[in-house]
């Protein structure tokens, strides 16, 4: 749900490309003394190669990479400038000392409509307590592109991995595994299903629904849409703060309460009206 107490109908879910980036150099860590200078320190060519994914501006800087992304009409990107949405909210949830990203967008735009490039973990050298002068052998980046409608996983991956390979310095051994990928979804709510849906949302929680983006990644949402060729509803009653993925995620009991009555009215209504 968009916010509390306000039901929601979801309209898009962005899809996935996840790879490893892994810089070998020397056979083993070194003095960094005795061959910081000479020898080609894996870790900093690892921050080069991240530090070319984006411009000044936010966007990302792989060579066509935007090719396929379908531009938002200008009536949804009013329809989501019109939500209850507070940035300062947004930021203080996330625990943020400031937003960015792609210039030109907001928040919510960001995280519905456009694609990201993240960096998700780093690895390398010596990361105990105190100090200790190595030059790694090894540095590695786990990096996942969100996409948008109609960008594909198999084509960002080779697009991603000859970026890398074109910017990767001399003097170390660049590799990149494309780990998974998942095709990005999105719907025109029309029809007898999400008109079911609107009628047994207003009566579970009283308000007409909200159409939002979702910024995370469903694939088998898309397999439904493109391999059965039906409408795939999505109503989802957890709240932003939920702490989702975390060890201590948790749900509304009034949302879950609302909730049982929206599907149970969701299924009378498609049995009344098919």
């Amino acid at each position: 749900m968009f916010a509390p107490g306000l039901p929601s109908i979801l309209s898009s879910l962005r899809g996935l490309a996840y790879f490893q980036i892994d810089v070998v150099g020397p056979a083993q860590d070194l003095h960094s003394g005795s061959y910081g200078g000479a020898v080609v320190n894996p870790a900093m060519a690892l921050a080069r190669i991240l530090a070319t994914m984006h411009d000044a501006k936010g966007r990302i800087a792989i060579k066509g990479f935007y090719d396929a992304v379908r531009t938002w009409d200008r009536k949804s990107r009013d329809a989501i400038r019109k939500l209850p949405f507070s940035e300062r909210h947004f930021r203080a949830e996330a625990g943020s000392p400031a937003l960015g990203g792609e210039a030109g967008f907001g928040s919510l735009e960001r995280i519905w409509m456009r694609p990201t490039c993240e960096v998700n973990g780093l690895l390398s050298g010596y990361t105990g307590e105190g100090a200790k002068t190595v030059l790694p052998a090894r540095a590695m980046a786990k990096v996942s592109c969100r996409l948008v409608p109609d960008q594909d996983p198999a084509r960002i991956a080779k697009l991603f991995s000859a970026h890398v390979k074109r910017v990767a310095p001399k003097g170390v051994k660049v590799t990149v595994q494309y780990i998974h990928g998942g095709k990005p979804w999105r719907a025109e709510l029309r029809g007898p299903l999400y008109d079911a849906a609107r009628r047994a949302l207003q009566a579970a929680f009283g308000k007409e629904p909200v159409v939002v983006g979702e910024g995370g990644s469903i694939p088998v949402v898309g397999d439904f849409d493109r391999e059965l060729k039906a409408p795939v509803l999505l109503m989802g009653f957890g709240l932003p703060g939920e702490n989702a993925h975390a060890p201590d995620e948790w749900i509304s009991l009034e949302n879950f309460t609302k909730g049982l009555r929206a599907v149970a009215t969701l299924y009378e209504e498609l049995g009344t009206n098919p």
